[in-house]
């Protein structure tokens, strides 16, 4: 599954201690985000391959998220007896674990029938599609710089599609759907930093995927020899401790620093890709991803130059 660094949001709060250390080392920052695309770009490879051999994406999903549930349960339930269940905005942490649980099905769909480096770089178009909700549902002004460069992303994602060739595969639509469930759980991820711990968060996450897919998950079943439950459990440590690096990488540079950097995981799946299932990225393809990179790197670089105009203070880490 793709991931992408959520926008900052502007707030007139005072920085706390934490807020303010967060920011001093970006090298080291960037050095974690670097390292939690290969650790992403691995669990999406090992999904494809499950997927590929008959493994039911549901199924696939269910292994990742148990395998998630039981690193988070011992970190939440051993220092504090379970209070880091405790939220203040439950609802919110719900609907939040359902998005992620969406992007994660969806992907895994899209990496059923279409290259990898192609399912990649078209849920990339994420961060474009947090732009529009974040008008609508955290109320944020966007210039025209901005809408113009999420138009220009959407033109990148229709030229790897293009819809309407023979080149066009419905399955497409997979990666754009699970995109738009990220983008969900990106602004509810806004939403809820600074109420709630980034541990009680990703429990949540954890729990919800678990019970959701626990239910659908008998209806799909194939028994799993013992090479793919290995490499299932593998996928559910290796996206784990991704998401958690990305966690960490906040603690130590802002999220506009970061965000052009999580897109050298497209590199990492298409090397993957070339070398696991022989998969070429056309000429289209990397034109498209081209053309949605340079609209996403020109997105953060105009969030930076806004919040140094209204001196906004370095927001807290975030809590996905």
């Amino acid at each position: 599954m793709t991931t992408h660094v959520p926008p900052p949001k502007a707030s007139a709060r005072v920085p706390s201690a934490q807020a303010s250390r967060h920011a001093d080392k970006p090298l080291f920052g960037l050095l974690l985000i670097i390292c939690s695309t290969a650790f992403l770009a691995s669990s999406d490879v090992m999904a494809k391959y499950l997927a590929r051999g008959g493994m039911p994406p549901v199924e696939i999903a269910w292994i990742r998220f148990t395998v998630f549930l039981l690193i988070m349960l011992p970190m939440v339930l051993v220092p504090s007896g379970g209070r880091a269940l405790r939220s203040s905005r439950p609802l919110l942490q719900v609907f939040r674990g359902l998005g992620l649980l969406g992007s994660s099905i969806f992907f895994i769909l899209g990496l059923s029938f279409l290259p990898i480096a192609e399912a990649t770089a078209t849920g990339f178009i994420s961060p474009l599609f947090v732009t529009g909700l974040s008008v609508i549902f955290l109320g944020e002004k966007v210039g025209l710089r901005r809408w113009s460069a999420t138009l220009v992303g959407l033109m990148g994602v229709l030229i790897i599609v293009r819809p309407g060739t023979a080149a066009f595969q419905p399955a497409a639509i997979f990666p754009i759907v699970s995109a738009l469930c990220w983008a969900c759980a990106l602004v509810l991820t806004r939403k809820i930093s600074g109420a709630d711990r980034p541990i009680t968060t990703m429990s949540y996450a954890a729990i919800v995927g678990f019970l959701v897919l626990s239910v659908f998950v008998p209806f799909y079943w194939t028994t799993p020899t013992p090479a793919q439950l290995t490499i299932g459990i593998a996928i559910g440590v290796l996206s784990t401790v991704g998401h958690w690096i990305v966690v960490l990488a906040f603690r130590y540079a802002d999220a506009s620093v970061l965000a052009p950097f999580s897109y050298v995981q497209l590199m990492w799946v298409t090397l993957l890709g070339y070398f696991v299932f022989s998969e070429i990225p056309d000429a289209w393809t990397f034109t498209g991803a081209a053309i949605i990179i340079a609209s996403g790197v020109y997105t953060a670089h105009r969030e930076r130059v806004r919040r140094a105009k209204i001196a906004v203070p370095p927001e807290p880490y975030p809590t996905s």
